[in-house]
């Protein structure tokens, strides 16, 4: 894969890219049982965009199993910025052509992936071949074969892989898990999912760059619908069918607007989604034959709400998604616990995501899925 230049950096930082990062020194993890692994993994940010400055690096000030070790960024005023808040050594920043020197970094352990989708697998794959732990940003790639890349490195590699999923960590998540497993509405019927915002006054964004995202709402947002949809269902789709819509052609001029996708299941179910970047939209709501339950809103960074077709009201102590979902693989890699965002969790959203445009390229037409278990952590 083709390696980014200086050039780069400069066209990258001008669509509302930014570097990321890496390492530090390594002080025990509260929380753990004594004689258990006490060590606190060090997390490496690799962009240091929006997301990784308002979430992924706050959050790790809030984690018990890991911490905020380094960064990789191709912007030299972030290295001193970044170096003196968090109190990162020198040593522990990198950039993205010296990289690879990471592999004789000790003081990382994980290598969060947080750029634009189309460089997603690229680094992915470095991180791996240096001898780290993966996360990968949502979606997982711009194609099912990066994900294959991706998995493959990992696999041969010998480190673990998870995608930034941080909707699996949170506990309103695993309640409708539990509504859906124990049937506790009955049967599902009916899952109804939106995940959208309006995107307004800046064009020149790299999500509106396929060349960067690999598409639009349904790679962004898209994904989050599509992953309630199915742990709505309690499992994989048997098919979808999907419709397109545009009313801002002028700003949307290279990925799409708004998406609509039906889905159907082995069990009788059937699913409706919707995701867009010219709408709001941010709910399940999942119908059973005795019953019905939702979360409004349902995906965004919290606090979530949800009720109950019984008049209970969901509520847990708020803790920031991201934190959750980070403690969550450090624990995955120090105490052997479930991961629950594996990579083939996000291979398999991508196959949904692949046959949904294939969906509208041939006016709609329902696409097989043959998904079996793939990406179901029970």
């Amino acid at each position: 894969m083709k390696h980014i230049t200086r050039r780069s950096f400069t066209s990258l930082t001008s669509k509302g890219f930014l570097g990321t990062a890496l390492l530090g020194s390594i002080p025990f993890a509260k929380g753990f049982t004594p004689g258990q692994n006490n060590k606190k993994l060090g997390i490496a940010l690799v962009g240091l965009g929006s997301y990784s400055t308002y979430q992924l690096a706050p959050s790790l000030q809030e984690t018990d199993h890991c911490y905020l070790a380094g960064i990789v960024t191709g912007t030299k005023e972030k290295e001193s910025v970044w170096k003196e808040k968090y109190n990162i050594p020198k040593k522990n920043i990198y950039n993205y052509e010296n990289f690879d020197d990471i592999a004789n970094n000790d003081a990382i352990d994980v290598v969060y992936v947080v750029l634009p989708n189309s460089l997603h697998a690229e680094f992915c794959i470095r991180a791996a071949k240096a001898g780290k732990h993966v996360i990968c940003e949502k979606p997982m790639a711009v194609n099912v074969d990066e994900c294959d890349a991706i998995i493959n490195a990992c696999n041969e590699h010998g480190v673990k892989l998870a995608v930034g999923y941080r909707m699996q960590s949170d506990p309103y998540t695993h309640e409708v898990k539990k509504y859906v497993k124990e049937k506790t509405f009955g049967d599902v019927l009916f899952v109804s999912s939106d995940a959208g915002y309006v995107s307004n006054g800046n064009p020149g964004q790299w999500r509106l760059d396929k060349s960067l995202s690999g598409g639009g709402a349904l790679m962004n947002m898209g994904v989050y619908a599509i992953q309630t949809s199915i742990y709505g269902a309690g499992q994989n789709p048997i098919s979808v069918s999907a419709q397109e819509f545009s009313t801002r052609p002028e700003y949307f001029k290279d990925t799409d607007e708004t998406i609509t996708a039906q889905f159907k299941f082995a069990n009788g179910a059937v699913a409706h989604m919707m995701t867009s970047h010219n709408a709001n939209g941010n709910r399940l709501k999942v119908h059973g034959s005795m019953g019905w339950f939702e979360l409004d809103p349902a995906h965004s960074y919290g606090p979530i709400s949800g009720r109950t077709s019984n008049g209970n009201i969901l509520e847990f102590p708020f803790k920031k998604q991201q934190a959750l979902q980070m403690d969550d693989f450090a624990k995955h890699i120090l105490l052997n616990t479930k991961n629950i965002a594996p990579g083939e969790m996000g291979k398999r959203d991508m196959i949904i995501v692949e046959a949904i445009y294939k969906s509208i390229s041939e006016g709609g037409k329902e696409q097989v899925l043959v998904l079996g278990n793939l990406g179901i952590v029970p």
